[in-house]
């Protein structure tokens, strides 16, 4: 029972109970699970026991503003780094994070923390959040319509969730964009472009930017190692210029929004590391920044009644700190 003991991490706390002449009675501590491990001295030597988690949900609000980078102000604001990734997946079907944030845009997030005796167990989900960006509100209420599933969705219960991310990988920068006419850097000529390059350090991990099915992993002409994925029968997403390929991943298979698919390199035409990507409707290449994404489905009509007071709540804590100036609101 207290072979968790030998595996404890740099900085974890551990609490001992002392005689007044600092022999050990015991000693306590969470294990990686967030029980809490006691072993205790007795007439036949020490003896270890767990005691199950007592697990305590604690909700935080945090409020900040862009002034250099989103990464800058969700540090500034006190945010854990998972509750930043998920503000920005969250938002990531209306706001392009990679050229068009403004200074001045602002973010009020409410986000869940676990406790387990005290002690921070894991950062949780969001559970509400604002993004003002050029003047425009986008808001998200987090609803669990069952015990197994819940999603985020707008004040009036549209879903939050694209049915297309608008790019396969979190947070890069973009390098090339969809134009009829670019310098290739490769073949030194004018030609079109008809993807969105994003700069990437190799090794970085590539998304599926929505359910489908893979129909190409493998080489092909300019493109290195490239995937193919076709959704709903229409659309078409390609990853170009691989490093290589997740694990296992083989044609025909079905692959959900967010699965890694792969990771960024430089194989085939391609001058530095980064991912080519592109959008199809039909054979029709499109710009992935700039088209109009179809919508996930809506809050059921039968738990309307059940979202309503829900979204109300955390509507309410967004519109009282929308205008704060304090980094950390508990």
């Amino acid at each position: 029972a207290a072979e968790s003991l030998r595996k404890l991490a740099v900085g974890k706390e551990v609490q001992a109970e002392t005689s007044a002449t600092g022999a050990l009675i015991s000693l306590r501590y969470l294990n990686d699970a967030g029980a809490q491990v006691i072993i205790e001295k007795q007439a036949t030597g020490f003896v270890a026991k767990t005691l199950a988690a007592q697990l305590e949900k604690r909700l935080f609000v945090r409020t900040g503003e862009i002034k250099t980078s989103l990464y800058a102000a969700t540090d500034a604001a006190g945010m854990p780094e998972s509750a930043a990734n998920q503000l920005t997946e969250l938002f990531s079907g209306d706001v392009a994070f990679h050229h068009e944030l403004r200074h001045g845009d602002k973010f009020t997030v409410v986000y869940e923390m676990t406790y387990s005796n005290g002690a921070l167990v894991r950062a949780g989900r969001i559970q509400a959040a604002e993004f003002i960006n050029r003047g425009t509100s986008y808001r998200a209420v987090y609803f669990q319509s069952d015990a197994e599933h819940g999603d985020y969705y707008t004040p009036e219960g549209k879903s939050m969730r694209k049915a297309f991310l608008r790019s396969p990988i979190e947070f890069s920068r973009v390098s090339s964009g969809f134009t009829s006419a670019r310098f290739h850097p490769v073949l030194n000529k004018w030609r079109a472009h008809k993807g969105t390059d994003f700069a990437a350090p190799t090794g970085t991990k590539i998304k599926a930017t929505a359910d489908g099915v893979v129909s190409l992993v493998g080489k092909q002409n300019g493109y290195g190692n490239v995937i193919n994925i076709n959704h709903q029968g229409r659309y078409t997403t390609v990853y170009g210029h691989l490093s290589r390929f997740a694990a296992g991943l083989h044609n025909g298979q079905r692959i959900a929004q967010g699965d890694v698919i792969g990771y960024v390199g430089m194989t085939g035409l391609a001058s530095g590391p980064h991912l080519h990507y592109e959008f199809k409707v039909g054979d029709e290449q499109r710009d992935p920044l700039r088209v109009a994404l179809p919508d996930a489905q809506p809050v059921k009509s039968s738990q309307m009644a059940a979202f309503r007071p829900l979204a109300d709540n955390f509507l309410t804590r967004l519109e009282l700190l929308r205008n704060t100036n304090l980094a950390k609101v508990e």
